[in-house]
């Protein structure tokens, strides 16, 4: 299987390698926050000899209200990211949402990712593609919630024609499958499917317990969540091979402005990855 190694950065993810994890808050809220939120998990992570990579988005385009909170917007954001790496020295991955972003994203974050209801738009998955062939990052794609794993070869392939087969910076993420009634379910046979596939794959535990459009706060004006459920889909997907980890905190997650039933306490980060790390070297046999 392909592994992937960052340039700049001491972190290769993949077959016989450490944990990725990927690690963060949903969606930026304040630069202090950023920087707390980004300082804790950083120091976890030496303190657990795991590779790091802080997660923010700038802006969350898919919300089930227009009055829900996005983020700060493209500009705000990556001055925010941009900041974190330089307080840090940690690599970033961010989310776009039209292919204009996709550029200007590389810039500032070595991993830019593809959200999971865009996966198979061609302009934005050969945008994202030409931008990481200049930067020299990957391109963390989710898993569409309809699409099943071996289908994913085709968002394989779309992006090697941009970048060729030898170069193909592609990351695949699971983060669940829905069947409408206002749940997702994850397929744990799908981890090994999408890696046999060639290429290297990640669990977003967070996304994977959304309840869409079931948030009893807002009477289904918002996204549910089932916090509980974080640590069963990342320990599980990890026991079936996932070689990374896509984790979001938040200091008060019920008060977090965007999917705070879904994310996780960030004084919990430690005990969790610990055991993620050991379910990992047990899969791996080493």
């Amino acid at each position: 299987m392909k592994t992937l190694s960052l340039p700049g950065h001491d972190i290769t993810i993949g077959e016989g390698h450490p944990l990725t994890v990927m690690a963060g808050m949903n969606v930026l809220e304040s630069r202090d926050l950023a920087m707390r939120i980004c300082e804790h998990l950083k120091t976890v992570c030496e303190r657990l000899e795991l590779p790091y990579v802080f997660k923010a988005s700038f802006d969350k385009a898919n919300r089930s209200s227009i009055k829900s909170y996005r983020g700060p917007g493209l500009d705000e954001g990556l001055r925010i990211l941009s900041d974190v790496k330089e307080a840090f020295g940690v690599p970033v991955v961010t989310d776009y949402h039209t292919p204009e972003q996709a550029a200007p994203v590389a810039e500032v974050a070595e991993i830019i990712q593809i959200p999971a209801f865009l996966c198979r738009q061609t302009d934005l998955v050969v945008a994202g593609a030409e931008a990481v062939m200049a930067s020299g990052g990957w391109l963390h794609v989710k898993k569409a919630q309809f699409l099943a794993p071996w289908d994913c070869k085709n968002i394989i392939t779309k992006i090697g024609e941009v970048t060729g087969e030898a170069r193909n910076p592609t990351i695949l993420c699971e983060r669940g499958s829905s069947f409408g009634y206002n749940n997702l379910v994850v397929d744990m046979l799908g981890i090994p499917a999408m890696k046999a596939l060639g290429v290297p794959v990640t669990i977003d535990a967070t996304h994977a317990v959304q309840l869409p459009g079931a948030d009893p706060r807002t009477s289904g004006g918002s996204t549910g969540g089932r916090r509980e459920g974080v640590a069963i889909i990342a320990q599980s997907a990890i026991a079936a091979g996932a070689d990374g980890v896509f984790l979001e905190f938040h200091e008060d997650p019920d008060k977090a402005l965007c999917d705070g039933p879904s994310c996780l306490d960030l004084a919990e980060a430690e005990t969790l990855l610990s055991k993620l790390k050991a379910i990992h070297s047990i899969a791996a046999g080493s």
